[in-house]
Parts: structure tokens; sequence; C-alpha cells
């Protein structure tokens, strides 16, 4: 396994950017601000409201909340990781919100609150780190109360554009093998990242009891020209703290050597032309 991000907080600052340009990273941080800005409008947050930003890590769509509402509201930052609670609180403490805010350790499969409590549920890029989502959806349900709202943004990565979409057969020796290799391992239903779609959660949300629901689909798509740099870092940056990168996935089918020759090649065709990138986005509502 990767040692190249010791904890969530380093992956959310640092290692989640470390493949792309500077270009890449502010138009992601832009990206960012903009979905937030939508989840919260969606959630129709309102004063004095019970609110809980599940898997906040550094507190994306927590923060927007107080941006907005200051402390007119009870806000919960829950993460199950004790580095990204600390990392919220270390920037609350240069604020000026001092009330009204609560920093809960829980697992969203498991959350430590009673039922019927809140009356907004928020997550973003948090289930598709769960394996058990039905789970994660019964938990997030149970904590609302009636008519509360659950609203999120979850990368849906099953459908994003792959290697071997970005080559052709000829450019690399070993194609058909890597190819056969990636559509297995990006569809293997006990990985958290990739054993979910948009139908599946509108389903798990369905079975765990809430109404109205709504995931619509964004599709991002991003031209560039990457770098040698930037390609050897695809293949070296875990998706996240506990999952192996490309490069160690691709070694569970074949020997280093292979593989080293394979990210070389890929490095030597797609370093010398624009690439065409697509990564889907689902926005959610749903009721309970």
């Amino acid at each position: 396994m990767s040692d190249i991000c010791k904890n969530w907080s380093t992956w959310l600052k640092k290692t989640r950017f470390s493949y792309m340009s500077d270009v890449q990273v502010q138009q992601t941080l832009n990206w960012l601000m903009n979905i937030k800005n939508i989840v919260l409008d969606m959630a129709e947050l309102k004063e004095n409201q019970k609110i809980a930003d599940f898997g906040c890590g550094s507190g994306l769509l927590a923060f927007g909340v107080l941006e907005r509402f200051q402390d007119r509201v009870e806000l919960i930052f829950s993460d199950k990781f004790q580095d990204c609670l600390d990392e919220c609180q270390n920037i609350l403490k240069n604020s000026e919100i001092k009330s009204n805010v609560k920093f809960l350790k829980s697992d969203i499969c498991d959350i430590k609150l009673e039922d019927n409590y809140l009356d907004r549920a928020l997550t973003r890029s948090v289930l598709v780190h769960v394996l058990d989502k039905q789970s994660a959806f019964c938990e997030l349900y149970r904590v609302l109360k009636p008519e509360g709202l659950y609203c999120s943004f979850e990368p849906i990565i099953s459908q994003n554009t792959r290697y071997y979409e970005l080559l052709i057969p000829d450019e690399a020796s070993d194609y058909f093998d890597f190819k056969k290799a990636e559509m297995e391992f990006m569809s293997d239903p006990n990985d958290p990242l990739v054993n979910f779609s948009a139908e599946s959660l509108d389903l798990n949300m369905q079975a765990a009891g809430f109404s109205d629901v709504k995931v619509n689909v964004q599709a991002v798509v991003s031209k560039y020209s990457p770098t040698v740099e930037t390609i050897e870092n695809w293949f070296i940056t875990p998706p996240a703290p506990n999952q192996k990168t490309m490069k160690e996935r691709f070694m569970e089918y074949f020997d280093e050597k292979k593989v080293n020759n394979y990210i070389e090649e890929v490095k030597l065709t797609l370093s010398k032309r624009e690439i065409r990138v697509s990564s889907d986005t689902a926005l959610i509502k749903a009721r309970k």
C-alpha cells in the first residue's frame, strides 16, 4: 500500500491534487465552490435548523453553512477520522463562530445520534468511500426528522474515462491485457469507489424509505495536454488513504516490469497530445 499520504486531512489538502497542474487545481477548487453552493441551495436551509455534514473531511459543506447562517443554526461536523475533525476545529478557531457548533466522531453507517434528530443531512464525496451504501442510507434516514432532507454530491467513478479509452491498441504492447484488467478492477463489487451507479443510489435511498428521490448526473469534461510528470502521478497517487494506487492495482495482475513498461508507454503517447477526460458527478436530494 502506498505511503504517499498518511491520513485523510493530508489527502484532502494535498495528495488528491498531486497529479494535477496548477491550472487544473484551480479549476477543481472553483468547481468545488460552485457545487458546494448548489448542494446548499438544494437543502433549503433555514435558521434554527439542526444540520449535519457527515464525512465532513475539510468541512467544505459545513463551513458553507456557517458562511450563510453563522450561529443561527445548530451545526454538526461529523467524521469517522479524528484528524479531519481536528483540522476543522483548527479552522473554526480563527472564526467568530463560537456557539451552536458540535463535533461528532462517528461512522456514517453507525451515526451516534438519536432518531429523528436532524432537519438536514449533508454529504460530499463520502458514499464513494463506503462499501455498504445501503446501511449508510438507512442511518441517514433514521436520524432525519420527518420531512427532513438529505442532500449530497458524489463522484460516479464507475463511469469515468478509463486509461484504455485514451489509447488505441497499437500504442501499448499489452493493450488488451491492461484493458481487461482495468475493466475488471474498476467494476469490483467489493471496491466502494466503483461498486455503485446513479441508478443503484436511487434504489438504495428508496429501500431506506426516502421519498422524492432525485439523482441528477452531471458530466464534467476537461481537455488538457498532460505532462510526463502528470501521467506518472496518475499511477502513483492513491484515490484515498486506504486505497491502492492504479499501479498497485495493475500489479495484482502483472509483474512490476510489465506494469512499468505500460506506464512508460502511456507517458510517451499521451504526453504528446491533448486528451479529453469525462468525470460524472451525481447531485442527490431525497426527503424522509
